[in-house]
């Protein structure tokens, strides 16, 4: 029998509102570092132009360093959204969404402090690079915010002991290192016969592994290399890609929480993959846009952009591990994210093409 505290909730179902917080954090720090090397682009390509290999005034061995730090950010990604991902698929889907709002939000954060340190540093001398190197020590300092908080806190939360002992109970072994740090002692739960296979679990849900893929490898052809490479000469000068990725990280913050509202959450699968197979179609309209309109059109396409990444990605996230027990909905958060991380890497080679198209005519 569960007891009740002093403000009347359950024991096991206290700090879920913490809980939710945490999750947002941890989303923001998980990504916050790829994010700020996505948006110092402008510095990026000032320092190593297009014509490196030849002239490029940072250098072919300082590029290659980059690029390998590029890769490490990369595999540390795909491990602590992997773990993430596998850890609140088992919990309420509100942590899942608070997880991915903070993500986005990172996107957001790391939009708004680029805007702030270019403008700063401006007019002053080396100002670029003086904005850029600020900007990554505060975006640094966000990481160990979020490895304390996790280390320290959030397995103490009584909701998070709660769902950590029920997947423990129902066979997860990838928890009891989470409990032991929270105080508490694990017994064998059930035999791995009566779970699903990862085998098994990837075919029943096929289709949410091919969702996240279509989303991500659609918006990582767009953003950011397209928005840097084939925007144009705008009026706003070299703050247009800027203010394009600070639109695009808004709004696809701000989508992340509409699937909160019931009625406006798309839970039907059929319906799921049409809507992302449509989604396709922004390709060409941003194609025909940086040809021939304006940067108002682009600012709605790029702001459409993010509505639809954010929404959808929340939408197939909460609802594909409902129905499994709790090691298999670790296990498939692991898939789905393995999907959602090849999507990406898809998406970020694709968008060579446009820089291919652009150079030939």
């Amino acid at each position: 029998m569960t007891t009740a505290g002093e403000t009347g909730v359950p024991a096991r179902l206290e700090g879920k509102s913490k809980a939710m917080v945490f999750c947002w954090v941890l989303g923001l720090g998980s990504l916050v570092a790829w994010n700020s090397m996505l948006t110092i682009g402008d510095y990026y390509y000032k320092v190593f132009p297009l014509d490196l290999a030849t002239s490029g005034k940072g250098g072919v061995w300082p590029y290659f360093g980059i690029c390998v730090l590029v890769a490490c950010f990369g595999v540390a990604d795909a491990h602590v959204q992997g773990g993430m991902v596998g850890d609140l698929s088992f919990m309420c889907p509100e942590f899942m969404q608070s997880f991915f709002a903070g993500i986005a939000a990172s996107g957001a954060l790391t939009s708004g402090m680029r805007l702030i340190t270019k403008a700063a540093f401006d007019k002053a001398h080396d100002g670029l690079r003086k904005g850029a190197m600020l900007f990554l020590a505060i975006s640094t300092f966000f990481e160990f915010i979020c490895i304390i908080l996790y280390a320290t806190w959030f397995a103490k939360i009584p909701i998070v002991k709660h769902y950590r002992s029920k997947a423990a109970s129902e066979g997860s072994k990838t928890v009891s290192a989470d409990l032991a740090a929270a105080g508490i002692q694990t017994q064998d739960g059930d035999s791995k016969e009566d779970r699903l296979s990862k085998k098994q679990l990837l075919f029943q849900n096929i289709d949410y592994a091919i969702d996240l893929y279509l989303i991500y490898v659609l918006t990582l052809t767009i953003f950011p290399g397209f928005l840097y490479e084939n925007t144009g000469t705008h009026q706003l000068g070299s703050w247009y890609a800027l203010v394009l990725i600070a639109m695009y990280n808004v709004w696809d913050l701000i989508s992340r929480y509409i699937p909160l509202i019931g009625w406006l959450k798309l839970e039907s699968r059929k319906g799921l993959l049409i809507v992302i197979l449509a989604r396709f179609l922004l390709v060409p309209a941003f194609y025909f846009t940086a040809k021939y309109g304006d940067q108002g059109w682009m600012i709605m396409l790029v702001s459409f952009l993010g509505l639809s990444n954010g929404y959808l990605t929340v939408c197939v996230m909460t609802v594909a591990p409902k129905g499994y027990k709790g090691p298999e909905q670790n296990a498939l958060g692991n898939l789905l994210v393995l999907f959602l991380l090849g999507g990406i890497f898809s998406g970020v080679s694709l968008g060579w093409l446009w820089i291919i198209h652009h150079d030939k005519f």
